[in-house]
This record gives structure tokens, C-alpha cells and sequence, in this order.
């Protein structure tokens, strides 16, 4: 196929249609009518020579075709767009974007109170989703503009993503006030506690790495991806957690729960912000990455 010979603003309604699965949806993210949508649709069927888009019982289904097209054109279209607006000023108080954000619940809980009080001043029009940060680093989703920001512990980075620091993060024990926790606390008395362990976005977190590396073992009573259910069944069930310092001194105070130093020393670790590098230039992304950047987040007690 000669590009000089196909209409490019059809590339723009192609990837509508493939977010959207729907002609009216579609027409109305694009602010135009469904016949426009309808007779974009024909117009790619007749240059594409195939279906497209196929009507069935869970509605529009992409063509096999349609399914290839669809990361290579809304990374381009993202390039695109990226490119026209890298010479624009941006002007927070008009602005109007939507990001959405991969994020940890414990990420959610350190950052977004701060960043939503920040843009209710700064940016009032801008709204935010937020949506869970799987295991896997999601350099797909950011460079279709499926999700903006990814913000978490990540131990390697695709060299397409762009990454900048957030805050250095240590761990320490969070337990029941009747769990009996010595004083310091050994590394024999730690593992023989019953522990609960926060999986988050990790398939082996840094206190089983280092128990591993000595030849030690705990046992895990309970296994959970979610930070904020960790500190409630702690205080539940008698059984002990590893959280970040940050968190679990929240949870301290609102729980009334005790808090203890690890009896090994694992340093601290580092929590980034990434980004498709595509989007380097694009103003109002790295506006948002110099907010949170600069946020005053509470510091532990």
C-alpha cells in the first residue's frame, strides 16, 4: 500500500474504534457524529480490504488485521502528538487532560492525598485515574497512552522508558501489640514469627532474598497483593508484616500496632516514576512528573 495514497486522519479514527469497540462511543471521544464514524469505518474497509471492526454478541471485535494495526498506530499517534505539542507552553490552571496512573495501593496511599490537594489548586480541570500496577512493567500501556505514569519499585527499566526518582523507602516490622517482639529482635525470633507477607507488584520481596542468600526460611501464613489490607489482619490475627516505614507508621497510630527495626540490615529501596521515553517532551506529562516530584509528602515519625 502506497502511503500517499491513504487518508491518514483514518488512522485516528481506527484507534477510537479500538479503544471504544463501539461507533457512538467512538464518535463521541472524537466530538463527531456516528454517520462520520460509520463512513470513516466503510472508507478504512475499502483502502484496508478487510472487515475491520465485526459486530458480534459482546458487541465490536477487532479483525485480526485491525488487532495488528492497533499498538503500532497508537504509538505513532502518540509520537505525533507528542511532537506537535513539545513547542507549547502549558498552562495548568486551563488545562483539561485526563491521566490515569499505574500504582501499588501503597503507592495510591503515600502519594495521590497529596497530588489531588496539589491539582485541586493548581490544575482544578485535570482529573486523574488510577488503576493497579501488575507484576509485569507496563511499557505497553505507556506507550499507547493507555496509562500516562507508572509509579512503583521497579528492578529494571525497557530501555524505552524514561524514569526519575520519587523517594528512598526502608523496611521495618508491623505487629498486634500482643505479639511478644523483643526489643531489638533476632534474626531467629523474627523468622520464628507468624508472618503475613505483602506481595504488591514483587514475585520475591528483599526480607526472603536475604533470608535465602543466609540459607534461612520463613513461613508465610498469609499471602496477600494489597498493602492496605496488611495492617487490619495484623491486628486481627496476631500475625506480624514487613511495610515500608512510611506506611506502616500511619497504621501504627491508627491501629494502635508496634513497630520494630528488621534484625538484618537491607538498606533502603528506591521508588521511581516512569514514563514512555516517546513522551519526553510532552509538557503537560512532565508537568506532572515535576508536581509529584516536588510534592511535600508526610515524613515518617
Amino acid at each position: 500500500m502506497n502511503i500517499r495514497n491513504f487518508d491518514l486522519n483514518l488512522l485516528v479514527v481506527l484507534d477510537a474504534l479500538l479503544r471504544e469497540r463501539s461507533v457512538s462511543r467512538a464518535a463521541e471521544r472524537l466530538s463527531l457524529t456516528q454517520p462520520a464514524i460509520s463512513n470513516a469505518l466503510n472508507r478504512l474497509r475499502s483502502q484496508l480490504d478487510d472487515e475491520v471492526m465485526i459486530r458480534t454478541a459482546n458487541g465490536m471485535q477487532p479483525t485480526a488485521l485491525a488487532k495488528s494495526l492497533e499498538e503500532p498506530i497508537r504509538r505513532a499517534l502518540r509520537q505525533i502528538e507528542s511532537s506537535l505539542n513539545a513547542n507549547l507552553a502549558f498552562e495548568p490552571a486551563q488545562a483539561e487532560n485526563r491521566f490515569t496512573l499505574a500504582l501499588t495501593d501503597y503507592v495510591e496511599l503515600m502519594l495521590m492525598p497529596a497530588l489531588a490537594a496539589h491539582l485541586e489548586k493548581a490544575a482544578p480541570q485535570i482529573s486523574i485515574k488510577v488503576v493497579d500496577l501488575g507484576r509485569e512493567f507496563p511499557l505497553q500501556a505507556l506507550e499507547s497512552g493507555e496509562v500516562d505514569l507508572a509509579v512503583g519499585r521497579f528492578t529494571e527499566l525497557p530501555a524505552r522508558a524514561s524514569h526519575r526518582r520519587w523517594l528512598e523507602e526502608d523496611l521495618v516490622i508491623l505487629a498486634d501489640q500482643s505479639t511478644e517482639l523483643p526489643d531489638p529482635i533476632d534474626v531467629d525470633a523474627f523468622t520464628r514469627l507468624r508472618h503475613l507477607w505483602v506481595s504488591g507488584a514483587q514475585t520475591k520481596g528483599m526480607v526472603d532474598s536475604w533470608l535465602e542468600s543466609e540459607g534461612l526460611s520463613r513461613v508465610l501464613s498469609y499471602v496477600t497483593p494489597n498493602y492496605m489490607m496488611a495492617p487490619h489482619l495484623v491486628a486481627a490475627t496476631g500475625m506480624a508484616v514487613v511495610l515500608p516505614r512510611r506506611f506502616a507508621l500511619k497504621y501504627q497510630q491508627l491501629l494502635k500496632l508496634q513497630v520494630r527495626e528488621l534484625p538484618m540490615a537491607l538498606g533502603s529501596f528506591a521508588l521511581d516514576i516512569a514514563w514512555a521515553g516517546l513522551r519526553d517532551k510532552d509538557p503537560a506529562l512532565q508537568w506532572l512528573i515535576q508536581s509529584i516530584h516536588t510534592l511535600e509528602l508526610q515524613p515518617p515519625s
